[in-house]
């Protein structure tokens, strides 16, 4: 079966995805309070089932790549509440309040056992498949709410990425073009409802490794689609899996 036509040409840095070193990471796959702060967030615990707490469906949506793909999936299931490793230190939404207000030496603690192990692993996977395959695709897997503030997010699927990075850009215009076949009725976006260039893993990354080496994507599912589960959820996830690779093959 051909390329769909609609997904257009494809570029020196998008020749098939086995040429790429693929990378699945999720930051925010759980919820879970480990032991010895459970107590910090005795008061908090409505808090950590809703979105603050963690990324809905992201963990499993990882999964489904990394396992189509046969790409290392790098995760964690520790409460974005606990200490948000999609932040940089310094950033103010690294911990919830509950947290912050602990003495700077329970701070540390935290980074050292979940923060530092966690990017140390990812970059350690990101720069052995560019030892390998000379350049890698990572993708970072995360779902937002659809609504925030009282305002409603406009999107069902988007992408995040650095628009001066033609290596991203053209990524998720592709794979834009190449879901839309697979369900034309969804409104996939670009960098909505957040900015591609906003502080996470991916920007850090960009600042340690060229364009050449390092294409950084961000994938944004809406939880409303999340929440209906079953088939539904389950067909997405097939149908974002399924355009990424004809959004990654060589034309025919």
């Amino acid at each position: 079966m051909g390329i769909p036509s609609q997904v257009g040409a494809i570029e020196w840095y998008l020749t098939d995805y086995e040429s790429y070193g693929l990378v699945i990471t999720c930051e925010h796959g759980g919820n879970k309070i480990p032991v010895p702060f459970r107590d910090l967030f005795f008061a908090h615990k409505a808090l950590l089932d809703t979105h603050r707490g963690f990324d809905a469906g992201a963990l499993a949506m990882a999964k489904a790549l990394a396992t189509k793909f046969a790409a290392p999936l790098v995760i964690s299931t520790v409460s974005r509440l606990l200490v948000d490793l999609n932040r940089s230190i310094g950033h103010p939404g690294l911990h919830y309040e509950t947290i912050r207000n602990e003495p700077i030496e329970v701070r540390q603690q935290i980074l050292n056992h979940y923060y530092h192990p966690y990017r140390l692993y990812a970059e350690s996977v990101v720069r052995q498949a560019i030892a390998d395959y000379g350049r890698v695709l990572h993708l970072s897997s995360h779902s937002f709410t659809p609504v925030l503030n009282g305002k409603v997010r406009n999107a069902d699927i988007s992408f995040l990425y650095d628009p001066d990075r033609m290596g991203e850009v053209e990524v998720c215009k592709r794979w834009k073009a190449a879901l839309k076949i697979y369900e034309p009725n969804l409104m996939v976006r670009r960098n909505y409802p957040y900015a591609g260039k906003d502080d996470g893993l991916t920007s850090w990354f960009r600042q340690h490794l060229s364009p050449s080496e390092y294409v950084g994507i961000e994938l944004e599912i809406n939880q409303k689609h999340i929440i209906k589960a079953g088939h539904h959820w389950t067909e997405l996830r097939k149908a974002i899996v399924e355009s990424l690779h004809v959004a990654l093959a060589k034309p025919v």
